[in-house]
């Protein structure tokens, strides 16, 4: 058992963290008030090798791990969230073609997804069919070389703005079996965005409805099997629940060591709020909810990168816990600014709004819970 990280991987957390401060951070507050998605930051970000991160080399990817991804995530996400979470869908999608795409599906899709010529976006949740996912109703009916696509897809981060969208659409029977993963291009004859989606944090990446009215998607951008577009999907997000509990963290720390800085300066009743035990008392809380969070969502990475039978089960626990205990940090350290928290100059409220739907996204905390629960019962008597 080791808990270090090594010597390549403290480098690619100071290479992320440097990316972040330098290229990020001094930008985030305005892209939060403009609603600008950065397409020059994350093509940078991309250069870096940042956008395939765990898709294999030989198919064009960076071929690092799950834990990788992590200290990536958390890095970014320390700068802007919304932006970390935007290029952890990116990554989930073009994984998801590099695990269940043939070699032409890899030739052609993942260098511009991995270079962030083109962008992607995942498509599972609809208007009625949010946490019952294999309930959705999007139909893909099969006409010679081609399917024809009907249905609209919610809440879709990238919406729009995107050029590579991985649809979940009903193709047999009706649940989880009968649903076929497609990946439709921007320009398919037949699709078309809603308007984008007035949120409450997340503003640096674009939220819509992506519709199809009978649009026609090639037999050739089919990822994997009919039928098998659910366990493509729900494969996506065991990773996607580790990149999203890892930018909840990476917004949690940037909060805790803002609300340190407040309270070694801030005095009050005569000496400086940092002198105060119950402040104090608060802070060892939050520093360790933040580090044990981190110490499962560190295991969970690995699991998952190695095959290990707990891996889903362990991935739903950390995305749990982490998203949970990141909001309940930034909430706190806006709670130890006082007034000046609630004001967008300090940033935590920012920190704030970014990251209480990481507890929705991803599958809620709920259906984390059912997850969870489920793998319990099944070793009771």
């Amino acid at each position: 058992m080791e808990f270090a990280l090594d010597e390549d991987r403290l480098q690619i957390r100071e290479m992320c963290r440097s990316f972040a401060a330098e290229q990020i951070a001094p930008h985030a507050s305005d892209w939060d008030e403009a609603k600008t998605f950065p397409v020059d930051t994350l093509r940078a970000a991309a250069a870096l090798g940042l956008a395939a991160i765990y898709v294999r080399e030989d198919s064009g990817g960076t071929g690092l791990g799950r834990l990788e991804a992590a200290l990536v995530f958390e890095e970014l996400a320390a700068a802007c969230p919304s932006t970390a979470a935007y290029l952890s869908i990116h990554n989930m999608c073009a994984w998801m073609i590099d695990r269940f795409g043939t070699p032409d599906q890899h030739a052609r899709l993942i260098p511009p997804l991995a270079d962030m010529r083109w962008f992607a976006s995942y498509c599972l949740t609809e208007p009625g069919a949010g946490s019952d996912a294999a309930a959705l109703t999007t139909r893909a009916v099969r006409d010679g070389d081609v399917y024809r696509v009907t249905g609209t897809k919610a809440f879709i981060s990238g919406a729009g703005a995107s050029d590579l969208y991985l649809v979940m659409a009903r193709t047999g029977e009706a649940g989880a079996r009968g649903i076929t993963c497609l990946a439709v291009e921007k320009d398919t004859p037949g699709l078309s965005f809603g308007k984008p989606e007035v949120k409450l944090g997340w503003n640096s990446q674009p939220t819509a409805m992506v519709m199809l009215d009978d649009a026609v998607v090639p037999v050739a951008n089919r990822i994997g099997a009919e039928g098998q577009g659910f366990k493509i999907a729900m494969a996506g997000l065991d990773g996607g629940r580790l990149n999203i509990g890892a930018c909840s963290l990476g917004g949690a720390r940037a909060a805790l060591e803002r609300a340190l800085d407040h309270v070694r300066q801030r005095r009050a009743f005569g000496k400086p709020l940092a002198e105060f035990q119950a402040l104090q008392f608060r802070l060892a809380d939050m520093a360790t909810e933040l580090e044990a969070a981190r110490l499962m969502l560190h295991r969970a990475a690995w699991a998952l990168n190695t095959g290990h039978a707990e891996a889903t089960v362990w991935c739903a626990m950390a995305k749990r816990l982490a998203t949970d205990a990141g909001f309940e940090i930034v909430n706190q350290a806006l709670q130890l600014h006082g007034g000046y928290g609630y004001i967008r100059e300090y940033q935590v409220e920012r920190y704030l709004r970014d990251l209480r739907v990481h507890q929705i996204l991803e599958g809620t905390n709920e259906i984390m819970r059912l997850i969870i629960a489920r793998r319990l019962l099944q070793d009771t008597p």
